[in-house]
């Protein structure tokens, strides 16, 4: 990305944010065991603002100029770990200035007296949903900052509302995250009979992401064999094949900042009539939820529809019986926005806008059959409908 994608952002977010200050921190390094980190990922609104992929940087926008503020690193760890430098941050992200720690501490304690309006990302609202612990970037700065000042506003809806429409280049590296998963999808299906461990499959997308120039996976990949799809963030994927069941295939790379999300579930050898009935009833109901989306479309309308969809699918495989069992075969949304994060937020709009990138994922899952099936494509709302940006990769078993 060039700077001014950047230096654009920001001053976007300043300008809806309605503060004289916004302060954002980036994500810091984790334990993984004893002396060493997991591999870094930057919090996305962070990379959003300032396209610095470093672990400890922070940000300061006031009317008049940006600064960044850089992490203190000694020289035991920028010899062992190597450190961007004040010039790379500044050419990259396009700020004015480069402070240290201690000087963007003198700089807000300075502001204190003004009684500024100061934002930043606020308390995560779904935390309590989550069963990990968050990045303590952005909670230590948010606790600071408290400290600091009589109130913070939360700009995560501004930023979340912004970040859903995908800027003209952005839809770019998204197509072509989506590209590469594709092809990857592409070789792997050609030779499936070949497999005879989920890890094997893994193994192959991984190594031709690295080899067309993406991170890696945007997200822990899932490779899935027969039961195993009834779990539906399985990420085992140690277990053998099952010749004669389904392989639930849910992958997408990460290229230069976004993410593609696909999903795909073939069979490994011959597969029973009934594994293909239910694959068909999910890849029917998949093709009519994504010839819903249009711009203009109300949200709720087309979660209301989707249930509709879904609830033909379900009873034509005689699955409902009960109350509960819509949502204990189909359990999770058929869709979620997609980009810097592979779970974007779309900010809670009303209604369908061109330019956000959404997902369409129907599932059915069958625990008591060992059953799981899940199709998942990646669509761009345009001026006039929608473009499906995985069109190329099959749907079919």
């Amino acid at each position: 990305m060039n700077k001014d994608f950047f230096t654009h952002n920001r001053q976007a977010i300043f300008d809806v944010a309605e503060a004289d200050v916004l302060v954002f921190a980036g994500n810091i390094l984790v334990q993984r065991s004893n002396d060493a980190s997991y591999a870094f990922e930057q919090e996305a609104n962070f990379w959003y603002l300032t396209g610095i992929d470093t672990a400890g940087w922070r940000l300061v926008i006031q009317k008049e100029k940006t600064s960044l503020v850089a992490p203190d690193v000694d020289e035991v760890h920028r010899t062992f770990d190597g450190s961007l430098s004040n010039d790379e941050a500044k050419e990259i992200s396009g700020v004015d200035e480069v402070l240290s720690y201690q000087e963007a501490t003198e700089l807000l304690e300075g502001l204190k007296d003004f009684e500024p309006k100061v934002a930043s990302l606020g308390e995560d609202p779904r935390k309590e949903h989550y069963d990990f612990a968050l990045n303590p970037g952005p909670v230590d700065l948010l606790n600071e900052l408290q400290e600091l000042f009589v109130e913070v506003q939360d700009c995560r809806k501004a930023l979340a509302t912004l970040r859903a429409i995908k800027q003209p280049e952005e839809i770019d590296l998204i197509r072509s995250a989506i590209v590469i998963t594709t092809e990857a999808f592409e070789m792997v299906r050609n030779t499936i009979h070949h497999y005879s461990f989920e890890y094997e499959l893994e193994a192959d997308f991984s190594s031709y992401f690295r080899k067309k120039g993406a991170r890696g996976h945007a997200y822990d990949p899932i490779v899935a064999a027969g039961k195993n799809a009834v779990t539906l963030h399985y990420s085992k994927n140690q277990d053998q094949l099952v010749p004669g069941a389904l392989v639930l295939l849910d992958i997408g790379a990460r290229y230069k900042g976004y993410a593609a999300d696909i999903t795909r579930t073939y069979a490994h050898g011959e597969v029973s009539e009934r594994h293909r009935a239910v694959h068909l009833a999910v890849e029917v109901a998949h093709h009519k939820i994504i010839d819903l989306l249009e711009p203009g479309l109300n949200v709720k309308a087309y979660f209301d529809k989707v249930d509709r969809i879904m609830l033909v699918a379900l009873n034509e495989l005689g699955l409902l019986k009960d109350k509960g069992d819509y949502r204990k075969y189909f359990p999770h949304s058929v869709s979620h926005g997609l980009g810097i994060d592979v779970h974007d937020s779309l900010g809670g709009p009303d209604v369908f806008k061109p330019g956000m990138i959404l997902t369409v994922e129907p599932g059915i899952y069958i625990p008591e059959e060992g059953i799981g099936v899940r199709i998942e494509d990646d669509i761009l709302i345009t001026e006039t409908g929608h473009e499906n940006l995985s069109e190329r990769l099959p749907t079919g078993l």
